[in-house]
């Protein structure tokens, strides 16, 4: 089965393609991050065009499509949900939501089997949720909130002991989790996350919906909302 997969939660954000088979197995035939100097409007649906190019393969050859559902970016969620939902859409397709947080804790390399995953929310937020993995998977402890670091490990406190932390809020956040939790393993680099989001629709291929079925993940309500709340409480 021919994946396209896209990431566009991040300012960077990553496409790529892979080709999985009936016994699990998979070939990577495309992984790329974006120019993060360009955003996702410039860039798509080019990268998208490109990364089949380069494979050899056309967009027709695509037999599902999966994507970032979030959260992440507002904007992004936006523009990369619209675009592979464009795609499936003229061929009759199908799309795989996949949870940026879930993406995250399968693109964590090997180690300890609890992964903390935590993305930077911006506004001094990180969006958390805990995972246990295994078999290429990762199955949810907690859900996923958005909170101040300090918050986010007093929520979890139960599941983060001896877990992973993965994810560029985890990253920027290190000096804040040494000292909740002491010594424990923090990501020092954050991985491209489409091609966990085609290994995650690869081995889930029930998920995959309509596109217009695709609900983007917020967690956190977007930046206009809140401001018209604050407006309205004024």
């Amino acid at each position: 089965m021919l994946i396209l997969a896209l990431d566009t939660t991040t300012r960077a954000g990553s496409v790529a393609l892979l080709r999985s088979d009936a016994l699990g197995g998979d070939a990577v035939l495309y992984e790329q991050s974006g120019d993060p100097a360009l955003t996702h409007g410039q860039r798509l649906p080019g990268d998208l065009i490109e990364a089949c190019a380069v494979a050899g393969v056309q967009i027709s050859d695509v037999e599902l499509f999966a994507v970032a559902a979030g959260p992440g970016s507002f904007t992004g969620l936006r523009i990369g949900i619209a675009t592979m939902q464009g795609l499936a859409m003229a061929r009759s397709g199908r799309i795989v939501p996949v949870s940026t947080l879930e993406a995250i804790a399968v693109a964590a390399p090997p180690g300890p089997a609890r992964i903390a995953a935590w993305m930077d929310a911006q506004r001094g937020e990180v969006f958390a949720q805990v995972f246990e993995r295994g078999d290429g998977r990762a199955r949810p402890l907690s859900e996923a909130i958005a909170a101040r670091p300090s918050d986010a490990l007093e929520h979890h406190r139960e599941w983060v002991s001896g877990a992973g932390f993965e994810g560029d809020g985890a990253v920027r956040y290190r000096a804040d989790i040494e000292r909740g939790l002491g010594d424990v393993r923090v990501a020092a680099v954050v991985p491209h996350l489409a091609i966990a989001i085609a290994r995650i629709a690869g081995g889930s291929p029930d998920r995959a919906v309509l596109p217009h079925a695709v609900i983007p993940i917020y967690v956190r309500k977007p930046d206009a909302e809140i401001a018209r709340d604050r407006r309205a409480g004024a």
